[in-house]
């Protein structure tokens, strides 16, 4: 992960000796329309910006990004429009808008050197974020990187010695950078991200984070009784592990449960997946690198709260030693489950590693997975499922919203309960039929939260893993989703309770 120098600047628009010169368009109603902050830019063209751009075939839809010659009056080398897309509701610019613009713009200034961006006029922390989310690139296994990303990113802003500008560009770049470390374990191939490695990594980069850091191998784990976790690694040769980071910040009153499912390679066990798109279960583990991701930054930004993070990794493989359809497993804590299914062991590790949270009494628990196929079907690629309690399930799924990650809140009804009934185990595993779910799969995790706990579980199976084009700031493969979101409720209870 590299990140470009970033740096606030209130130097005038025109003076400003940069590689290329960043303007925001915007797709208005009977046009094209210049956003606010381009005024000076507008200016050294006589005016005639607008009409340069149109005669370019810019529309200022989302993502779009032209460039054009500066006028003899900048001394930039290049000015670089980028569309926010139709304006919000209100009529202004959103946020996301903003957050996305800056990102589509970074992914397009490869070979720039320096630039500057007027888009800080509109939304400081936005234009950080999706700068730092869109001029990401994983190249550890590429011979040839395929081209230099943007080095330095000057944000233009009233003030550049302001102490809340300071403190914005501080907040979203880590905020940025936090999400491009899990996008890093997330790209980290199978071969070298297994859970024995996983958990290495974790503890090494919780350690520098100043986290209290535990791990427990296999034998731990068999002799303390996680069965999900033993009995969905037992197919691998790479044995499970659990981690658990701890972070206490000043004066913290309320302590939060942070859960991620760290699936390393899912095969499907004997329940084998079909090999179409198999690679892609690479990703399994974005619950689990999404929540150790969101613990560096909790360090980093010293959240005034207890937070802590357990982290079950196995890989779920088909071998002589693999847990059958048909097994009752023993879960910590002591309820026993019935596997119809081995390819809905997300669920099995995720119970053991809530049981344990639950014993830290916890004021909140927010679990995060790529739990259901379901997801897709019920939300596409891009929207995650928010279930659990019913207030902080909204609340989750607001400040999702509110952060462009776009959580939405579904119920856990309780007729699908009597589904997971078992002839021979307190649960089973999976309904034995295709309707609801994602739902199930809540409620499955449901009996397992205690019950004095607020709790959220994201449903990020889509969200989580693009396979197609890169988007905004959003890149082909991991994207790190729901960190922000996770962020964005850790700094809510920190300020609200």
């Amino acid at each position: 992960m590299t990140t470009p120098k970033l740096a606030l600047t209130d130097t005038a628009v025109a003076k400003l000796t940069v590689d290329a010169l960043i303007v925001a368009t915007v797709q208005g109603s009977d046009g094209l329309q210049l956003a606010p902050g381009t005024d000076q830019v507008a200016a050294a063209y006589d005016g005639d910006l607008l009409k340069v751009l149109t005669s370019l075939g810019a529309t200022g839809k989302a993502d779009e990004v032209v460039r054009l010659p500066a006028g003899g009056k900048l001394r930039a080398g290049i000015v670089v429009a980028v569309g926010l897309g139709k304006p919000a509701a209100n009529g202004g610019v959103s946020g996301e808008a903003v957050r996305r613009a800056s990102g589509a713009v970074a992914r397009a200034l490869n070979g720039v050197e320096h630039a500057a961006t007027t888009l800080s006029a509109l939304d400081l922390s936005a234009a950080v974020q999706g700068t730092v989310m869109g001029a990401y690139a994983f190249t550890k296994y590429k011979s040839q990187s395929g081209g230099d990303l943007v080095s330095k990113v000057d944000f233009v802003v009233d003030d550049a010695k302001a102490d809340a500008n300071a403190h914005a560009l501080k907040g979203a770049t880590a905020i940025g950078e936090a999400v491009n470390t899990a996008r890093d374990l997330i790209n980290t191939p199978p071969n070298d991200l297994f859970p024995a490695s996983f958990a290495e990594r974790a503890a090494e980069l919780g350690r520098a984070a100043g986290l209290e850091v535990e791990v427990l191998d296999d034998n731990a784990l068999r002799k303390q009784g996680f069965g999900g976790i033993v009995g969905v690694g037992a197919g691998s040769a790479r044995p499970p592990r659990l981690v658990r980071l701890r972070h206490k910040g000043p004066k913290a009153t309320k302590k939060v449960a942070l859960i991620g499912k760290g699936i390393t390679f899912d095969t499907g066990g004997i329940s084998i997946k079909p090999a179409a798109s198999m690679e892609d279960m690479t990703s399994d583990m974005s619950g689990a690198a999404a929540v150790i991701a969101t613990m560096l930054l909790a360090a980093r930004l010293n959240y005034p709260l207890e937070i802590t993070a357990t982290v079950p990794m196995a890989e779920n493989m088909p071998s002589g030693t693999a847990y059958r359809p048909g097994d009752v497993l023993t879960m910590y804590g002591g309820k026993t489950v019935e596997v119809l299914n081995t390819d809905a062991e997300g669920r099995l590790i995720l119970v053991d590693a809530i049981t344990r949270a639950c014993e830290d009494e916890p004021d909140y628990l927010i679990e995060t997975s790529t739990l259901t196929g379901a997801q897709l079907v019920a939300l596409g690629k891009r929207t995650p499922g928010v279930m659990g309690s019913d207030d902080f399930r909204d609340r989750v799924a607001r400040l999702s919203q509110a952060v462009g990650e776009g959580g939405w809140p579904m119920p856990l009804p309780e007729e699908l309960r009597g589904d997971l009934d078992s002839k021979l185990a307190d649960l089973a595993n999976i309904t034995g039929h295709r309707w609801g779910g994602m739902l199930a799969a809540g409620i499955f995790i449901q009996e397992f939260v205690a019950d004095d706990v607020q709790w959220a579980h994201l449903d990020i199976a889509g969200p989580s893993y693009n396979t197609n084009a890169p988007w905004g700031y959003t890149p082909k493969g991991g994207t790190g989703v729901p960190v922000r979101t996770i962020a964005a409720v850790l700094a809510d209870i920190a300020d609200q309770g």
